[in-house]
Formats: C-alpha cells, sequence, structure tokens
C-alpha cells in the first residue's frame, strides 16, 4: 500500500478506472505467459496459453486478496483509496518471470489514526496470507502422480529427486517454515511424489502458493511504507526508528555478501577469460535480492514512517494481532529465495 495526500471525489464514473482494468488484463496475460513457460512450454503458441490459466488466476487471487484487504479496511475507516493497481511483467530473458511485479494501491485522503493505519497496514498481509494457504491447500491436496514431472524431464530420478547428468542453469525455491509445515500437514511422501524445491516452479499452484508467501515477507519487512512498517510505527511509535534502521542493517548484511561474490566473479572472469564459482564463504546464505530491496527501501520507500493526527496508542487486542503478523514474517520469510546453480 502507498499513500498520497490529494483528494478527489466523485460520485460518476471515474475514468481513471480504465487504467486498474486495462493494467489488470495485461496482467492477467502475462501471468498467463509466466504460467505456461514455468511448465517448459512455448508462451507464444496459442494452442499452450491455456496451460497457464490456473497459475494466472491462482497469482491473481492471492495478489487481489492483499490489495482489497487494504482497500476494504480503508474504506472501513472512511479513508479514501484507489482500487488495485497491477504491475505486468513480460518475459525478459536473464530475469525469473513471474508475470507480475505484484500490485498497489494509493490512499487519497490522510488516514486519521494509528487506528485506521494499522488496519489498513495488516488487512493486506492477513487477506493475502490467507488466500495463499487456501491455493498452497489446494495444489497439495490435489498433487498429480510422478507422470506430471516426467512430462517436462523424462530422466528424472525419483529417488535422487534430481535430473542425472542435466546441463544448462537450475533453479530452488527457498524453503520457509509456513511451507514446510503445510507440505508436513497436507502430503505423505511414502504414497506420493512430494516435488523438492527445485522443481516446485512446475506446479502452479505450489508456485503461486510459495510467490504469496515470499511477497508477505517481503510486504512486512518492518521500513517505512512497507506494511510492516505501518504495523511497527502504530505498535511501537517513535521506536519505530530504531526497528527500521535494524531492518535496513539486517537487508545490507543478507544482501552485501552476494553483491560483492558476483562482482568478484566477474573480476576474475574479465581477467582470466573463465568465470568461476563461488568466492567468498558463506555466500550461500546470502541473497543479492535483498541488497536490491535494501536500495529501495532506502530510496524510495524511506526508513521511517511518517506521522498520523492521531498518535493514540492501539488497544491490546489490535496489538496481539500486531505480533501475530509479525510471526508472519518469521514464518514465511526465507534467507534465500532463489538459488540458481549448474
Amino acid at each position: 500500500m502507498d499513500q498520497e495526500s490529494s483528494a478527489s471525489p466523485s460520485a460518476s464514473f471515474d475514468p481513471r478506472l480504465l487504467i486498474n482494468l486495462g493494467l489488470f488484463l495485461l496482467t492477467f496475460f502475462t501471468a498467463t505467459v509466466a504460467g505456461v513457460q514455468w511448465k517448459n512450454l512455448d508462451a507464444f503458441e496459442l494452442r499452450y496459453f491455456h496451460h497457464g490459466l490456473e497459475y494466472s488466476i491462482a497469482i491473481l487471487f492471492v495478489l487481489g486478496a492483499h490489495e482489497f484487504g487494504h482497500y476494504f479496511a480503508a474504506r472501513y475507516h472512511r479513508v479514501k483509496a484507489t482500487l488495485p493497481f497491477f504491475i505486468p511483467f513480460p518475459p525478459v530473458p536473464g530475469f525469473l518471470n513471474f508475470g507480475t511485479l505484484g500490485a498497489v494501491i494509493r490512499t487519497r485522503s490522510v488516514v486519521p489514526s494509528r487506528k485506521a493505519m494499522f488496519d489498513i497496514g495488516v488487512g493486506g498481509p492477513i487477506a493475502g496470507f490467507v488466500a495463499t494457504v487456501i491455493v498452497l491447500v489446494y495444489g497439495l491436496l490435489t498433487l498429480p502422480g510422478p507422470e506430471f514431472i516426467l512430462q517436462m524431464h523424462p530422466d528424472y530420478d525419483f529417488q535422487l529427486n534430481a535430473i542425472p547428468g542435466s546441463q544448462g542453469l537450475g533453479l530452488e525455491f527457498g524453503q520457509t517454515l509456513a511451507f514446510k509445515f503445510l507440505v508436513y500437514l497436507f502430503t505423505d511422501p511414502s504414497t506420493q511424489f512430494v516435488p523438492p524445491m527445485s522443481e516446485i516452479y512446475h506446479y502452479p499452484a505450489l508456485c503461486v502458493g510459495w510467490f504469496g508467501l515470499f511477497v508477505t515477507a517481503m510486504n512486512l519487512f518492518p521500513i517505512g511504507q512497507f506494511d510492516g512498517g505501518h504495523l511497527v510505527y502504530t505498535m511501537f511509535g517513535d521506536q519505530h526508528r530504531k526497528i527500521a534502521r535494524a531492518a535496513f542493517i539486517l537487508l545490507l548484511f543478507l544482501g552485501l555478501p552476494s553483491v560483492a561474490d558476483i562482482l568478484l566473479q566477474l573480476a576474475v572472469g574479465f581477467v582470466s577469460g573463465d568465470v568461476p564459482g563461488h568466492i567468498l564463504p558463506f555466500v550461500e546464505y546470502s541473497w543479492s535480492g535483498w541488497f536490491l530491496w535494501a536500495l529501495i527501501s532506502y530510496f524510495l520507500v524511506k526508513l521511517y514512517h511518517p506521522p498520523v493526527p492521531d498518535e493514540t496508542p492501539l488497544d491490546e487486542r489490535r496489538m496481539w494481532i500486531g505480533w501475530g503478523c509479525l510471526f508472519l514474517f518469521v514464518i514465511c520469510f526465507s534467507f534465500v529465495p532463489f538459488t540458481v546453480f549448474y
């Protein structure tokens, strides 16, 4: 959720809604293309387009639930807000393609109090997490048999949970406590094939479920006007500054080793003509994306949350809900969300 100060109410049709609709349709298209590609099919063959629909419908459901959680909380507190702006992302060579960069709403009037800011801030992560769990449970309860993975990897070895002698790039999603717990509850590895984290992107509901957990964690980082920033500001007042600084340092700590390792690899490769593997120790516990998120936090989102007119502290019920949301952050967080290997 983002905030702006201008207000322009209108009882008639707002032509700006066409932007929302157009972005939604474009995101539906790019997400469907991504769903086709995750199944190793040619996204530019129209006969395969329907193979991406399960993925695109699921990811728009998760993102829509998150943003409408913000929207309806804003409406409840009589804060003017836009409908969600979905952000499409077309396939770009060399980039992971989820088909979208998420969605955002904007508030068009001042949020009056910490209570209202809290409700609007946590409405998104809570609704998005519930939608994510629904998608994940559906995916786990409807896991296809081994023949599904064999359609994409005919030589897949089920004992190794890998493709022997495979060449080229591989991708593994990072494990989270929430994902691991749901897999434990709703699957039985002794009687069914449960894909490893290096293969779940072929399974639309599992891929979207993992993505939903990832988005929840990223939004709950307690910085600035991220959802987590709204949360710690309304819970702890001025103390949120210390929390935001600590979260920013954590992002740098998690991201800088990977960035430094990449730069060293490129430098060595430039000199020797052969790009080596990892150079720095423990870099497998670092992800360069967190460094980028730190830059976004510092330069775009800003570290500290702006004040609201009514600084009355939250009631006990909201404080408990806030602690629950911080728990969601922990169980949805992965130190290394993506690992690309050879």
